[in-house]
């Protein structure tokens, strides 16, 4: 299916169209493109996306900026505010266009609020794209979702960022080629803000953990995925030097807990060796992780 033009302008699409999932995403995208607007979506999934947010007034604008411009129309956003008490709500305000649910109000941590936002989420899939996170270009939801797979769990690649919003490499775990439930034992491989989940198995976070619970979410979902695809690209701009950096003790153990719990604690305590000598090989090569 190709895209050309008349003598007088018009676009003249050429070539089979296939009448499936993909097909009518694509050509409502060629159309979008010879119009010059942004997509209309015909029976491609709604996606939701969910930020959540307190007192982030310097980092915010770029997670609003980047789902602002993607060209994917069949989406949903949703922000969940804790509350914030500088400048970040009258920031998230100037983006209402872009906005489908505005929630500001105090909660019980990151997770607590990820939740509140999962309950507002009508889209077939969610995605958490956290404060200062970006989407990686402004085509990323229009190539995840103009595939034929309907799987229930879409991932990628991520690259990180720093606060000047210079990219400065690649994570540290690269991405599995292939993904299930198990593929977590030697560390969470895939970024959060780079992993798709069917909101039908998608179960709210466990408050229990506090800084780790989403590798206990994502272990849950995998375990209930039929189908999980790879998409072969880079999906996410992965803010550096989050909260579970900050207090990275804490997370480390929530970590080891919930990694006994679904591997096993002899079978986990060997992984945590494995991942302990990786961990001392690359920073005898590369110097102090970013990730």
């Amino acid at each position: 299916m190709d895209l050309t033009w008349s003598a007088t302008g018009v676009p003249i699409i050429t070539g089979e169209l296939i009448v499936t999932h993909s097909g009518y995403c694509q050509l409502f995208a060629i159309f979008a493109v010879a119009m010059n607007s942004k997509p209309r979506s015909a029976q491609c999934p709604r996606v939701s996306i969910i930020t959540v947010v307190y007192n982030n007034e310097a980092d915010i604008r770029y997670t609003l900026d980047s789902v602002a411009k993607q060209t994917y129309a069949d989406k949903e956003y949703i922000v969940i505010d804790g509350g914030s008490t500088d400048g970040t709500l009258p920031l998230i305000e100037r983006y209402g266009n872009a906005i489908t649910r505005l929630v500001s109000e105090p909660d019980r941590g990151i997770y607590d609020a990820m939740n509140k936002g999962l309950a507002l989420a009508r889209g077939e899939y969610v995605l958490f794209l956290n404060s200062g996170d970006e989407f990686f270009d402004e085509g990323t939801l229009a190539h995840i979702f103009t595939r034929t797979d309907n799987a229930d769990i879409y991932y990628g690649e991520t690259k990180l960022v720093d606060s000047h919003r210079k990219i400065i490499g690649d994570r540290r775990h690269a991405a599995p080629a292939t993904f299930n439930w198990k593929s977590f034992k030697y560390g969470m491989n895939i970024c959060h803000q780079a992993i798709y989940v069917k909101r039908a198995i998608a179960e709210p976070y466990d408050l229990q953990y506090q800084l780790s619970a989403d590798i206990d979410w994502v272990i849950r979902a995998a375990k209930k995925a039929s189908t999980i695809v790879n998409v072969d690209a880079y999906v996410a701009k992965y803010l550096v030097g989050g909260v579970s950096q900050k207090r990275l003790r804490q997370s480390l153990k929530e970590r080891y807990r919930i990694l006994s719990t679904y591997y096993g604690v002899l079978p986990n305590l060997f992984n945590h060796l494995v991942m302990a000598w990786r961990l001392v090989n690359y920073r005898l090569r590369h110097g102090k992780t970013r990730d």
